[in-house]
C-alpha cells in the first residue's frame, strides 16, 4: 500500500504587526516631541521665533553684505531695526487696547437692551424647566460662579523676569543666527548622511529665499489691507481709524483667527461709537476687505510653489497655538512653508547649475576658499 501523499506546506502568513511598527514608532516619536516642546515652551519658543525671524530677515542680511558690512555689524543693524519696529508697533497698538478697555462699560450698556430681550425669552423656558424638575423631584443647587480678578501689580512684577529672559533669548538667537547662518547651513549639510553638502546648502538657501519672498509679499498685502481698512473706517467716522489699520495689518498675519479677532473688536468699537445698524458697519467693512484680500489679491501675488493646503494651514495654526500660544501661531506658518519648500526642492534636479558653480557661490558668500 503506497504511503499517503504529504500535503504541501501552507505558505507563511505575513503578520500585519511588523508593517505597522514603523508608523507606531513615528507616532510615538511625534507625541514625545510635542510633549517636550510644550514643557520647554519658555526656552524653545523664543529660540524658534528668533530663527524664523532670522530667515525672514535674510534679504536684509544679504543687503548688508552687498554694502560691505561685516557680519557682526549687519547682524546688529538687523537686530536693532527689529527691536525698534517691535517697540513702535506696541506703542501704536496700546492706545487702541486701552480705549477698548475703557469703553467696555459703554458697550455693555448699549448691548444691555438686546441682552434683556433675550433674557426675557429664556426666562420662560427656564421656568418651564424648573417646574418639570420640581415635579420629578430633581432640584439641583444653584451653581456658584467664581470670578477671577485682573492680574495685580505683584503678578506683573513676578512675570516680568520671565518675559525679559525670553526677550533676551530671542534677541541672542536672532543676532547669532544672522551673523553665522552661512556656517550653520554648511554644518547642517555636513551632518546629514548620504547627501552632498553642496546640495543641502543650496536647498537650504533656496528655501530661505522662498520663505523670505513669501513674507515680503504677504507683508505688502497686509499693509495694503491696513491702509484700505483705515480709509474705510475714516469714511465711516470711527475714531482712531489709522490705529485700527495698524491692528488689521498685524493680526492678518495670523490666518483665519486674526481677522475674526479684529472683526469682534470692531463690533465693540462700533457699538461704542455708533447707534443702531451703523454699529456693525466697521466690522462688516473690514470683513469685506479681508474677503477680497484672501480670495483674490493674495492668491494672485503668492507663487504656486508657496501655496499650502488650507487644512494644513489650519492644523499648523491650531497645533502651534496649542503648544506655544501667540508665538506658536506666529511661527507655525513659516515652518510649514519652509517644510513645503524643502520637500519640493528635494524633488528638483540640481542640473540647472553644476555643483562647482553652486560651491563657488557658497564659498564666496561664506568668505572661504573653495
Amino acid at each position: 500500500m503506497p504511503p499517503d501523499p504529504v500535503p504541501p506546506a501552507a505558505p507563511p502568513v505575513a503578520h500585519p504587526l511588523p508593517a505597522v511598527m514603523p508608523l507606531a514608532v513615528v507616532f510615538l516619536a511625534l507625541v514625545a516631541l510635542m510633549v517636550v516642546m510644550e514643557q520647554a515652551e519658555s526656552i524653545l519658543s523664543p529660540i524658534v521665533l528668533g530663527i524664523v525671524t532670522g530667515i525672514v530677515l535674510s534679504p536684509l542680511s544679504e543687503l548688508w553684505e552687498r554694502w560691505g558690512f561685516p557680519p557682526v555689524a549687519g547682524a546688529l543693524a538687523s537686530l536693532f531695526l527689529t527691536l525698534a519696529a517691535t517697540a513702535l508697533l506696541v506703542l501704536l497698538v496700546q492706545p487702541v487696547a486701552y480705549r477698548l478697555v475703557s469703553q467696555a462699560p459703554k458697550v455693555l450698556a448699549d448691548m444691555q437692551e438686546t441682552v434683556d430681550s433675550i433674557s426675557v425669552r429664556l426666562r420662560s423656558l427656564r421656568n418651564a424647566t424648573e417646574v418639570v424638575a420640581e415635579a420629578l423631584g430633581e432640584t439641583d443647587p444653584a451653581p456658584t460662579v467664581t470670578t477671577e480678578g485682573l492680574p495685580s501689580v505683584a503678578d506683573v512684577i513676578l512675570l516680568a523676569p520671565a518675559m525679559v529672559a525670553q526677550a533676551t533669548i530671542f534677541a541672542g538667537v536672532l543676532f547669532f543666527f544672522l551673523m553665522t547662518r552661512h556656517e550653520l547651513y554648511a554644518g547642517i549639510g555636513q551632518l546629514l548622511p548620504g547627501t552632498e553638502t553642496v546640495q543641502i546648502v543650496a536647498r537650504l538657501r533656496r528655501a530661505e529665499r522662498h520663505v523670505a519672498r513669501y513674507f515680503l509679499t504677504v507683508s505688502l498685502v497686509n499693509i495694503g489691507l491696513g491702509l484700505a481698512t483705515a480709509a474705510a473706517l475714516r469714511l465711516m467716522g470711527l475714531p482712531d481709524a489709522v490705529l485700527w489699520g495698524v491692528v488689521a495689518t498685524l493680526f492678518n498675519y495670523i490666518v483665519y483667527l486674526g481677522p475674526v479677532i479684529v472683526a469682534l473688536a470692531l463690533i465693540a468699537a462700533g457699538v461704542a461709537a455708533f447707534d443702531g445698524a451703523m454699529s456693525l458697519a466697521p466690522a462688516l467693512g473690514f470683513l469685506a476687505l479681508n474677503f477680497l484680500e484672501g480670495q483674490f489679491i493674495t492668491p494672485s501675488f503668492v507663487g504656486r510653489q508657496m501655496r499650502l493646503n488650507p487644512l494644513v494651514v489650519f492644523v499648523a495654526l491650531v497645533v502651534g497655538m496649542w503648544l506655544w500660544g501667540a508665538v506658536g501661531g506666529i511661527v507655525a506658518l513659516p515652518i510649514a512653508i519652509w517644510v513645503r519648500v524643502m520637500r519640493d526642492e528635494r524633488e528638483l534636479s540640481l542640473a540647472r547649475l553644476p555643483d562647482n558653480a553652486i560651491a563657488a557661490v557658497i564659498h564666496e558668500e561664506s568668505g572661504t576658499k573653495p
